[in-house]
């Protein structure tokens, strides 16, 4: 539990960074980009030019090789809450290297992510065993799918509501990444390479990179990130409660419940502290 926390928490430091770099790099690049197989290579090559967004893509995997320690050690909602925290640390970076300034009312929204965290830490049981379960795996795949086709359709669009809806669809492809992670079994290479969570993790994370990129180009960074961070959460959080039989320790629903509530409400006034204005020059 404790080392699964501590990565957890560890990859929050990493994201809540690479949130700021990504959309600095992203803003750099045409806006006219879109989700199309056609224009996607010269799309990932224009953003791979940009300093500021090979190092976002360098924190965000070396963040994700903690979280994967995490997925593997702990419930799915306490893992997912961890990553939350990424939301605190770039409401810090903030104050200290953008000038921000937090009101009461945004230091608030700090104590309730962190005691929040901390609600779930004392409530969360054991993690339900990581074994093989195939309607699951297919509704990943088949989720994919959906998620490509509404991506390449909301990128077409430079309106406001795109935004939202690339930051949602970008939040289901992060929450594809943690239940293939959780459904990825040990054993040997050849089953590994046989496992199709095997591929669904890697397509889930890099299309769902790819969409929060676009997402960060249409519009303020609040829009994009609050359904992502929303979905990313939820939806794991869900399926490991529901499906996966993470526990919760017997008589502590309530402070589950509640830690995860002040989790959520803390993250959504905390996102806003990543907007990053584009330079000028």
């Amino acid at each position: 539990m404790v080392l699964g926390l501590g990565a957890a928490l560890g990859a929050a430091v990493l994201f809540g960074i690479a949130s700021i770099l990504q959309a600095v790099g992203s803003r750099k690049v045409p806006t006219e980009s879109e989700l199309d197989p056609r224009r996607l290579g010269g799309f990932v090559a224009a953003l791979l030019k940009q300093p500021a967004f090979v190092g976002a893509l360098v924190l965000n995997l070396a963040g994700f090789g903690l979280h994967f320690v995490a997925l593997r050690l702990l419930p799915l909602y306490l893992a997912q809450a961890g990553i939350a925290v990424s939301l605190v640390v770039t409401a810090l970076l903030a104050t200290r290297l953008m000038s921000d300034q937090l009101s009461a009312l945004e230091w608030s929204a700090v104590l309730a992510v962190c005691v929040g965290l901390g609600l779930l830490a004392v409530s969360a049981g054991d993690a339900g065993e990581n074994t093989e379960h195939h309607g699951l795996t297919i509704g990943v795949i088949v989720g994919l799918v959906a998620i490509a086709i509404l991506g390449a359709l909301a990128s077409r669009s430079q309106h406001g509501v795109s935004t939202a809806l690339l930051g949602l669809l970008a939040g289901l492809g992060y929450a594809g990444v943690a239940i293939s992670a959780r459904l990825l079994q040990d054993g040997s290479w050849g089953e590994l390479f046989r496992s199709p969570t095997t591929y669904t993790l890697p397509i889930s994370g890099a299309m769902a990179f790819i969409l929060y990129s676009l997402a960060l180009q249409r519009g303020s960074v609040t829009l994009a990130t609050t359904p992502m961070i929303a979905l990313q959460t939820i939806t794991p959080a869900a399926v490991g409660v529901f499906v996966l039989d993470d526990a919760v320790r017997a008589g502590w629903w309530p402070a589950a419940i509640a830690g995860f509530l002040l989790s959520a409400v803390g993250s959504v006034i905390l996102v806003r502290f990543e907007s990053v204005k584009p330079d000028p020059r």
